[in-house]
């Protein structure tokens, strides 16, 4: 059979897969692109498929979603103060690819759900994708382009369960959740939940809600249990996500990504600098562990096991999964109606599950919060090691591990003297490393072949905002518009940030594509090699200011302008987000030179150039009076963001102090 031929194939219609093809096909809205997905449905982890009622979104609303469409406002009874039920994520993501339509065709009409991918080979410098549609009929697609975006979260990690067929009753994943009876079944009236972090959180509440009598077991060989972290109000969460992507935020960590600046090498090199992080962060702990008040719970608490849940590494390393906590009761339903266990599995026998310390515990059914595994088991050993993706150790060629060995060595070394702190991390347990890291150039593509991507391979907390930087530079990358360094130089570039990542994140770290704090620094870096800057402002203006929908737009005008594009694309990107009237304005406001923030004050042109912290501080109050008669931030929106702005420096000047 003749494979089917077409420009760009794309694995997946998770948010990454959709970003990724919409932008291609907004430089190039003619070409015959192609969405394969698994799923009878789009959205990924998102999909309708997958969802549940008790599913909630972990970013607040307003920035989860694409940049040129808003999300509508789910129902009050279906938010918890910032976050909001997936199912609504689910419906969003199935309007998007409706309203995205290039050249007559709805981007929902490029998507072939029910598409299995069993096999990707590479044959004359085209891709051979083999695999059966909906119908189990065997299909093949060829494509001198394949951008691969199956993401993290698609292949259920299921724990070895020594004798699970003897088990005789239901073991399932996660992901399977929602489509089983666990919740409803009068059969099932115990329940064993396994894994720490929060898909396992959010299997044990919804289990001890619906009455069932749950015990939660976490291994006694592992990282421990996860960072549960209360979600905040919906001021607080939209003023917390503000801050967080914050660049100046950025620097109270030591990330290779931040500038080399003296503020970061006060920070990460000197004494006081590494005091003010580490208290910085302590504080952040302290207010967690308060929160959960693991030691003072009461009886049922104690006997419960509850003080079990108490984090076992500094919340600064990340060497454990976090996630927030979506219902207000979440902590006092898992104290007292919870049994929570830390020990290894023995084996499993008929309902029953034996531990390692001789504990046996009835189940009617085993619920799998244990993570996922990388969706990759379409490429060979060989393709694996030439893309640079994860594989089994014993597999990588040794010639390849004895160069990344070398190294990655001397790389550890550059980490250290740049970042001395991350020399000496805590007592902490260490995951066995059975898979090599992912070794891609800026976590998307790999050193050696231009025709392949991979998108939504990094684990950074906002994958919408993510989706769509890493389409820009992928689109890019396939196009051969970037200027990259010398084969050796990228591969030095790459084997820094692995030897960073094991350092920064620990266990998270050694897979080589933890970057939790990094998303402002990360998609900077992105665009700083495509040489486009509308989202850059000006002087202090670049450090405090948030990330920001309106920012993608521009850069997407930018990209097109500066690199091409075929033919302009017939698009309707469905509504107008809430944040675009006066886009223009705030475009004048953002761009302005420092000639016209001279006109703001005299006092401002005394501090240029000085980076003085004291000046900085004691100037935003008076910044704030001088602005509001400065014609760019006359109208209300404006000043908004003004006030933002400065409410950001005296954050920064408390912290300081």
């Amino acid at each position: 059979m003749e494979p089917e031929q077409i420009d760009v194939a794309v694995i997946g219609a998770g948010i990454s897969g959709i970003a990724a093809a919409k932008f291609y096909l907004d430089v190039h809205s003619d070409c015959k692109l192609l969405i394969l997905e698994r799923d009878r449905s789009v959205g990924g982890v998102w999909n309708s498929e997958r969802v549940y009622d008790t599913f909630y979104t972990q970013s607040p609303f307003g920035t989860w979603e694409f940049s040129d469409m808003a999300m509508p406002r789910p129902p009050e009874a279906d938010m918890y103060n910032a976050s909001f039920k997936a199912k609504y994520t689910s419906q969003y993501l199935e309007s998007f690819v409706d309203s995205c339509v290039y050249a007559g065709k709805k981007l929902r009409e490029r998507i072939r759900c029910g598409f299995d991918v069993q096999e990707i080979t590479k044959r004359d410098d085209v891709w051979i994708i083999s695999g059966h549609d909906q119908k189990g009929v065997p299909r093949k697609l060829k494509s001198p382009k394949l951008v691969v975006a199956s993401g993290l979260t698609s292949v259920p990690n299921m724990p070895f369960l020594l004798g699970q067929g003897k088990f005789q009753n239901p073991v399932v994943h996660q992901k399977d959740f929602g489509k089983s009876d666990v919740l409803s079944s009068s059969a099932v009236m115990r329940v064993t939940v396994l894994g720490a972090a929060k898909s396992a959180a959010d299997l044990v509440y919804d289990c001890a809600k619906a009455g069932k009598a749950v015990t939660w077991i976490i291994r006694r060989t592992g990282t421990g249990p996860g960072v549960f972290v209360p979600s905040p109000s919906a001021r607080s969460a939209s003023a917390s996500y503000s801050v967080g992507t914050l660049r100046v935020f950025a620097t109270l960590t030591p990330s290779l990504f931040n500038s080399q600046s003296w503020w970061d090498r006060f920070l990460q090199r000197s004494p006081i600098g590494q005091r003010l992080l580490t208290k910085t962060w302590n504080d952040l702990e302290r207010k967690v562990l308060r929160d959960g008040s693991f030691d003072n719970r009461g009886e049922v608490a104690k006997r419960n096991g509850f003080e079990k849940l108490k984090p076992h590494s500094p919340i600064f390393w990340q060497n454990q999964g976090a996630g927030l906590i979506n219902r207000p009761d979440f902590w006092d339903t898992i104290a007292t109606k919870v049994r929570v266990v830390q020990q290894d599995i023995g084996q499993v026998d008929k309902g029953v599950i034996r531990l390692k310390d001789g504990q046996e515990i009835p189940a009617d059914a085993i619920l799998c919060g244990t993570g996922w595994v990388p969706s990759l088991n379409f490429f060979s050993h060989d393709q694996l090691a030439k893309l640079g993706l994860p594989q089994p150790i014993g597999t990588y060629p040794i010639e390849e591990a004895d160069m990344w060995t070398s190294l990655e060595q001397e790389a550890d070394r550059v980490v250290l003297d740049r970042f001395p702190m991350l020399a000496n991390p805590p007592e902490h347990y260490r995951e066995p490393v059975t898979h090599t890291p992912y070794r891609l150039y800026n976590s998307i593509g790999p050193l050696q072949d231009h025709s392949i991507v991979f998108v939504g391979h990094a684990m950074i907390a906002n994958y919408f905002h993510l989706a769509e930087c890493q389409a820009i530079w992928a689109t890019a990358y396939l196009d051969g518009k970037i200027e990259l360094p010398p084969l050796e130089e990228r591969r030095k570039t790459v084997a820094l940030f692995v030897a960073w990542c094991r350092r920064r994140y620990l266990s998270n770290g050694d897979r080589g594509h933890w970057l939790a704090s990094e998303q402002r620094t990360y998609t900077d870096r992105l665009f700083d090699q495509l040489g486009l800057s509308s989202h850059r402002r000006f002087w202090l203006w670049d450090s405090f200011t948030p990330i920001s929908k309106n920012d993608l737009p521009r850069l997407r005008a930018e990209y097109i302008k500066r690199y091409g594009q075929d033919s302009p694309p017939i698009a309707h990107r469905g509504p107008a987000t809430r944040n675009n009237a006066g886009s223009v304005s705030r475009r004048l406001v953002w761009n302005w030179n420092w000639r016209n923030v001279s006109k703001i004050s005299p006092q401002l042109r005394r501090i240029q150039g000085r980076g003085s912290l004291r000046n900085i501080c004691t100037s935003s109050t008076f910044l704030q009076r001088s602005t509001s008669n400065f014609p760019p931030f006359s109208s209300a929106r404006s000043q908004k963001h003004a006030e933002t702005l400065f409410r950001s420096v005296e954050l920064f000047a408390r912290c300081a102090r």
